[in-house]
Protein backbone atom coordinates (compact mmCIF):
# COMPACT_ATOMS: atom_id res chain seq x y z
CA UNK A 1 0.00 0.00 0.00
CA UNK A 2 1.15 3.57 -0.65
CA UNK A 3 0.14 6.94 0.53
CA UNK A 4 -0.99 9.60 -1.83
CA UNK A 5 -2.29 12.96 -1.71
CA UNK A 6 -4.87 13.51 -4.09
CA UNK A 7 -6.82 16.01 -5.41
CA UNK A 8 -10.16 16.98 -5.30
CA UNK A 9 -12.64 16.12 -8.48
CA UNK A 10 -15.89 15.98 -9.02
CA UNK A 11 -18.14 13.36 -10.40
CA UNK A 12 -21.48 13.22 -11.93
CA UNK A 13 -23.12 9.40 -11.52
CA UNK A 14 -26.12 7.40 -10.08
CA UNK A 15 -26.43 6.80 -6.43
CA UNK A 16 -27.38 4.36 -3.56
CA UNK A 17 -28.08 4.60 0.46
CA UNK A 18 -26.31 1.47 1.68
CA UNK A 19 -25.25 -0.13 5.05
CA UNK A 20 -22.96 -3.18 5.36
CA UNK A 21 -25.21 -4.43 8.39
CA UNK A 22 -26.42 -7.68 6.96
CA UNK A 23 -24.08 -7.75 3.83
CA UNK A 24 -26.75 -5.38 2.05
CA UNK A 25 -24.32 -2.96 0.87
CA UNK A 26 -23.37 -5.96 -1.70
CA UNK A 27 -26.85 -6.27 -2.53
CA UNK A 28 -27.47 -2.57 -3.51
CA UNK A 29 -23.83 -1.92 -4.91
CA UNK A 30 -24.51 -4.72 -6.75
CA UNK A 31 -27.84 -3.39 -7.98
CA UNK A 32 -26.02 -0.06 -8.81
CA UNK A 33 -23.43 -1.84 -10.70
CA UNK A 34 -26.36 -3.97 -13.13
CA UNK A 35 -28.43 -0.01 -13.64
CA UNK A 36 -25.29 1.60 -14.58
CA UNK A 37 -24.60 -1.16 -17.11
CA UNK A 38 -27.88 -1.69 -18.69
CA UNK A 39 -29.32 2.01 -18.28
CA UNK A 40 -26.07 3.20 -20.38
CA UNK A 41 -25.35 5.56 -17.43
CA UNK A 42 -21.77 6.05 -18.70
CA UNK A 43 -22.74 7.33 -21.87
CA UNK A 44 -25.38 9.30 -20.56
CA UNK A 45 -23.16 11.56 -18.43
CA UNK A 46 -22.23 15.17 -19.87
CA UNK A 47 -18.72 16.77 -19.00
CA UNK A 48 -16.61 13.19 -18.74
CA UNK A 49 -13.21 14.33 -18.77
CA UNK A 50 -12.65 10.67 -19.99
CA UNK A 51 -13.82 7.13 -19.83
CA UNK A 52 -12.56 6.09 -16.03
CA UNK A 53 -15.56 4.92 -14.08
CA UNK A 54 -15.43 5.54 -9.88
CA UNK A 55 -17.11 4.01 -7.37
CA UNK A 56 -17.38 6.49 -5.01
CA UNK A 57 -18.55 5.87 -0.86
CA UNK A 58 -19.30 9.06 0.75
CA UNK A 59 -21.83 11.11 3.54
CA UNK A 60 -21.01 8.22 6.12
CA UNK A 61 -22.97 8.09 9.03
CA UNK A 62 -20.07 7.45 11.12
CA UNK A 63 -17.98 4.76 10.09
CA UNK A 64 -17.93 1.22 7.64
CA UNK A 65 -20.46 -0.18 10.13
CA UNK A 66 -22.92 2.36 9.91
CA UNK A 67 -24.84 3.88 6.76
CA UNK A 68 -22.83 5.22 3.88
CA UNK A 69 -23.64 6.93 0.01
CA UNK A 70 -22.09 5.17 -3.14
CA UNK A 71 -21.89 6.54 -6.07
CA UNK A 72 -20.93 5.15 -9.60
CA UNK A 73 -19.70 7.64 -11.84
CA UNK A 74 -17.36 9.35 -14.05
CA UNK A 75 -15.06 12.47 -13.60
CA UNK A 76 -16.41 15.41 -15.18
CA UNK A 77 -15.21 19.39 -15.89
CA UNK A 78 -18.39 20.66 -14.90
CA UNK A 79 -21.16 19.98 -12.52
CA UNK A 80 -23.60 22.70 -13.91
CA UNK A 81 -25.96 20.27 -16.27
CA UNK A 82 -26.65 16.99 -13.90
CA UNK A 83 -29.01 14.84 -15.58
CA UNK A 84 -32.43 13.74 -13.74
CA UNK A 85 -31.84 10.73 -11.67
CA UNK A 86 -27.65 11.64 -11.39
CA UNK A 87 -25.77 13.09 -8.54
CA UNK A 88 -22.43 15.32 -8.45
CA UNK A 89 -20.53 14.49 -5.58
CA UNK A 90 -17.02 15.29 -4.90
CA UNK A 91 -14.28 13.18 -4.54
CA UNK A 92 -12.80 15.29 -1.54
CA UNK A 93 -8.67 16.36 -1.81
CA UNK A 94 -6.74 14.88 1.39
CA UNK A 95 -4.20 11.70 1.85
CA UNK A 96 -5.06 8.28 0.60
CA UNK A 97 -4.11 5.03 0.98
CA UNK A 98 -3.82 3.38 -2.43
CA UNK A 99 -3.88 -0.55 -2.59
CA UNK A 100 -4.82 -2.52 -6.02
CA UNK A 101 -6.90 -5.91 -6.11
CA UNK A 102 -5.81 -8.27 -9.23
CA UNK A 103 -8.60 -11.22 -10.54
CA UNK A 104 -11.78 -11.67 -11.36
CA UNK A 105 -14.58 -9.73 -10.83
CA UNK A 106 -17.02 -11.90 -10.40
CA UNK A 107 -15.41 -13.89 -7.98
CA UNK A 108 -15.61 -11.67 -5.20
CA UNK A 109 -13.11 -9.53 -5.84
CA UNK A 110 -14.20 -6.23 -4.58
CA UNK A 111 -15.52 -7.47 -1.44
CA UNK A 112 -13.20 -8.98 -0.59
CA UNK A 113 -10.46 -6.53 -1.21
CA UNK A 114 -12.31 -3.94 1.22
CA UNK A 115 -12.90 -7.28 3.63
CA UNK A 116 -9.18 -7.34 4.27
CA UNK A 117 -8.66 -3.40 4.25
CA UNK A 118 -11.49 -2.99 7.09
CA UNK A 119 -9.07 -5.66 9.24
CA UNK A 120 -6.31 -3.25 8.87
CA UNK A 121 -5.58 -0.16 11.68
CA UNK A 122 -6.22 3.10 9.49
CA UNK A 123 -6.65 6.18 10.69
CA UNK A 124 -9.38 6.53 8.64
CA UNK A 125 -11.74 10.11 7.67
CA UNK A 126 -14.69 8.44 6.23
CA UNK A 127 -15.24 11.22 4.21
CA UNK A 128 -14.08 9.91 0.18
CA UNK A 129 -12.99 6.06 -0.06
CA UNK A 130 -13.11 4.91 -4.04
CA UNK A 131 -12.51 2.46 -6.44
CA UNK A 132 -10.68 3.07 -10.22
CA UNK A 133 -12.50 0.79 -12.96
CA UNK A 134 -10.05 2.31 -15.69
CA UNK A 135 -8.15 0.35 -18.81
CA UNK A 136 -7.18 -2.65 -16.51
CA UNK A 137 -10.61 -3.67 -15.44
CA UNK A 138 -11.94 -4.04 -19.03
CA UNK A 139 -11.36 -7.56 -18.85
CA UNK A 140 -13.70 -8.80 -15.25
CA UNK A 141 -11.70 -12.14 -15.35
CA UNK A 142 -8.50 -10.55 -14.89
CA UNK A 143 -9.03 -7.22 -13.67
CA UNK A 144 -6.93 -4.44 -11.68
CA UNK A 145 -8.75 -2.72 -9.57
CA UNK A 146 -6.81 0.82 -7.23
CA UNK A 147 -8.83 1.30 -4.14
CA UNK A 148 -7.87 4.73 -2.33
CA UNK A 149 -9.10 4.88 1.45
CA UNK A 150 -9.29 8.83 2.96
CA UNK A 151 -7.20 9.33 6.32
CA UNK A 152 -6.76 12.08 8.48
CA UNK A 153 -3.47 13.83 7.61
Amino acid sequence: MEKLDVASLQIIGIQVRTTNQNNQAINDIGALWGKFIQQGILEKIPNKVNSIIYCLYTDYEDDHLRPYTTVIGCEVSSIDDVPTGMVAKPIKKGTYLKSTARGDLSKGLIGNHWYQLWEKVMDRNYQSDYEVYDHRASNPANAQVDFYIGLNS
